[in-house]
């Protein structure tokens, strides 16, 4: 038995505005939605093997109502390792809401972090040579 990946499910209150964000700010592509047209419920982005879910909130709070679904709120981030971090500085910081510049941190990477229109926080992290 073997774990073969990980993908953020980001449950978002307003899926279009995620999407945009997603695809047009960070570069994802679409992969799959549901339904296959507008309004979606679900989809399924990837950029360089790094795959993101978004699920409309309220739609999942309907298939799960115990569960304690939150956009933003979880407590949990998502920290993207990744080559060329600089030029995606340079890309993104005037299109984004930074949370932390692009640093150098003690234990050996470069980072910046943003947050996403549901105010989840993201780190873009390079490992220093």
């Amino acid at each position: 038995m073997k774990l073969t990946g990980l993908t953020p499910n980001i449950f978002t209150s307003n899926i279009d505005r995620s999407l945009v964000f997603y695809r047009d700010v960070l570069g994802f592509s679409v992969t799959t939605t549901v339904p296959e047209a507008a309004p979606f419920v679900f989809v399924w982005l990837q950029r360089d093997g790094v795959n993101v879910f978004l699920n409309d909130l309220d739609t999942a709070r309907k298939e799960a109502p115990d569960a304690a679904f939150a956009a933003g709120q979880s407590g949990v981030s998502l920290f993207i390792h990744m080559e060329g971090i600089a030029e995606l500085w340079e890309q993104l910081k005037t299109h984004v809401r930074v949370l932390m510049p692009l640093k150098d941190q003690w234990y050996g990477m470069t980072e910046f972090t943003i947050a996403d229109p549901d105010g989840y926080i993201v780190t873009f992290a390079e490992r220093k040579a």
